[in-house]
Formats: structure tokens, sequence, C-alpha cells
């Protein structure tokens, strides 16, 4: 077990050139043209990760920012409302291919156009309606997917029930339209399920969009009015930018709580089950090299992430009253002390 050290992520700048080992072999064909990109994601917070990661994996592959290739930038700022207008700025510039961060961002951006390629990141695709096959992607998105299903949810939900054996009232804290069921419906479903199978009684979270700190805050009044014990972040990009907020409210609440992004370690957050975000952008940028080179889309399957991270914070841990089971701490892939 290590410790990993806090601070706020900085904006770090697209390196060419970097020493990556993911398998493609697609450098057989040098690249000649000059090629347009498009990412649209939910949240700026986001974005210093993927330039990190995917524009670094990217350049390995011979696509080199104000060289051969441009990059166009859009992003909703947290504010669901906007995906529909940020989909047609995106497609009206015509890029080669589009990267878009989260589902319900993608299904408005395949709304605009069926023909420019889409490589995204979501949950559920077929839920989605993105595709009918992972194995061979239907119409013009491909992508990676970050959702294990009823058994991610019910992994969370057990690490809770480790920490607070007695806890039987869990929220979960959610976009309001994803509790309600009218976005990402087998989001709520798989939760759900997911507690029945654990015994325990589920409460909704909803925060509305666009989200703001009061949203945020009049959510977590809900935790005191139900009495829950314990709670269950949704996988929202839109919630990164609010993290540290978040965290002192779960602190504040005195509540055991499980993250979904390494980011909520970071910030101080209890215990965090969470997809390798880095292996999944790099691998979304092979998916893009292929497009680019001329593969069609229903020969690139959709990846389905096979990594997740238990990140332990003994801190926040103490800050509430618990500690971690022995048994716990040996299975983290960090402890945070």
């Amino acid at each position: 077990m290590r410790s990993i050290q806090l601070g706020r992520r900085e904006f770090i700048t697209l390196i060419g050139g970097a020493a990556a080992t993911w398998p493609l072999g697609a450098r057989a064909q040098p690249l000649k043209n000059k090629y347009r990109i498009a990412v649209l994601s939910v949240a700026v917070d986001r974005s210093p990760l993927i330039r990190r990661e995917l524009f670094k994996e990217l350049s390995r592959l011979g696509y080199i920012e104000g060289q051969n290739l441009l990059v166009e930038l859009f992003s909703t700022d947290g504010n669901s409302e906007r995906r529909a207008e940020i989909a047609r700025d995106a497609v009206r510039g015509r890029p080669d291919a589009m990267f878009v961060v989260t589902g319900p961002l993608a299904q408005h951006v395949k709304d605009v156009s069926a023909t420019i390629p889409i490589v995204c990141v979501t949950s559920d695709p077929i839920a989605l309606g993105l595709t009918t096959s992972l194995a061979r992607p239907s119409g013009n998105v491909t992508g990676v997917v970050v959702d294990a299903g009823i058994e991610g949810w019910g992994k969370k939900l057990q690490l809770l029930k480790e920490v607070a054996p007695r806890a039987n009232r869990i929220g979960f804290l959610a976009r309001q339209a994803v509790w309600e069921g009218s976005e990402t419906p087998a989001v709520v479903r798989a939760v759900r399920a997911a507690a029945e199978t654990t015994g325990v009684d589920l409460f909704g979270l909803p925060v509305a969009s666009p989200m703001q700190e009061a949203d945020y805050r009049r959510a977590f009044e809900i935790i005191s009015t139900e009495r829950i014990e314990a709670l269950v972040i949704q996988d929202a990009a839109e919630y990164l930018p609010y993290r540290e907020l978040i965290v002192k409210l779960v602190e504040k609440a005195k509540v055991p709580a499980v993250y979904p992004y390494r980011r909520f370690a970071e910030a101080g957050g209890l215990i965090t089950y969470a997809i390798d975000e880095p292996e999944l952008y790099r691998y979304a940028a092979t998916q893009i090299d292929q497009i680019i080179r001329g593969k069609p889309i229903q020969e690139i399957p959709w990846y389905q992430t096979r990594s997740f991270q238990l990140i332990l914070n003994t801190k926040a841990a103490s800050a509430i009253g618990i500690e971690f089971p022995p048994a716990l701490l040996v299975r983290a892939d960090e402890v945070i002390e």
C-alpha cells in the first residue's frame, strides 16, 4: 500500500512523443494530411485529463496538434440544457472524428449528424440507443464503456456495508433526470437492483441541472430528514468541478460515502471505487486513429473497462469516527493517510 500526494491538478498542455506502449501498430502508414477532431465534454474540469491522456496517445500515433491535427474543444460547463447547442456547434465544423464524454451528450451529437464518426465515453450504450451491439457497432458511434452495471453498483454497496455494517438506509446522489429515470434509466435500474440484492433501502438525493452549490446543499438536506446512513455518488462527470464541496458536505453529514473518480480521493473522499480513466482515454485514441485511417465504425468494437481502483482515505475515516477493517485495507490499491 502506498500514499498519494494530494493537491489540485493543473492544466497540462499537450506533450508530443510520449513513450507509451498501447498496442495498435497503426504507425506503419505515415500521416500526410491534416485532420480535425472535435472534443465535447460536460465539464471544463475534465479537459486536463483528456489532453494529458487522449492527446498524448494520439501524439504517439502520429497526430501532432498544430501540425497535422486541429482540435476544437466544446463544453456544456455542467449545464445539460446546453447539450444540443454544443452538438450543433461541433458538427458545424465538419470534423473527421468527434470525441464525446458521456452518453447523453453523444445522443445529441448523433441526433445532429448520422455520418460524422463519434467515439464516446459512456455507460451502457445499448440502453442509451447509441448502438445495438458492442461487438459490431451500429450507426456512427463507438467508444468505451465505463459502467459495470448491477455488479459494479453492488460492489459499491458492499464496500459501504463493510465499513458500516448496520447501515441500511443508503442515499444515492444523482442528477435529477437520472434519479427520475428520464435520462439513462439503466443506471437507476441497476442501482435499485443492486440495493435490493444487498438488502438495503435506497433514497434519492437528486441534483437539478444546471448544477450549482445551492442545489447540492439542498440535496444533502435529505440526509438528515430521511436519516440516511451511507451514501453512493453517481458517476456523473458534472460532479467533478464540485468534488471538494461534495466531500465537505459528506464529512459534515458524518456518513460513509463511496465515490466514482480518483479525483474525489484526492479531494479527501472516504472510499473511491474508480475506473481507470487514463486507460480508457488512451484506448479511445486508438479508436479515433482507426477512424481517421478509414476503418468503418462497424469494425471498431466498443471497449468495456476491465480495471477498477479501490482507494481508501484513513484521514476521512477518522473524521467521521470509523475504522477500515483490516481485510479491506489489504485489498486496497492505494491508501491515503
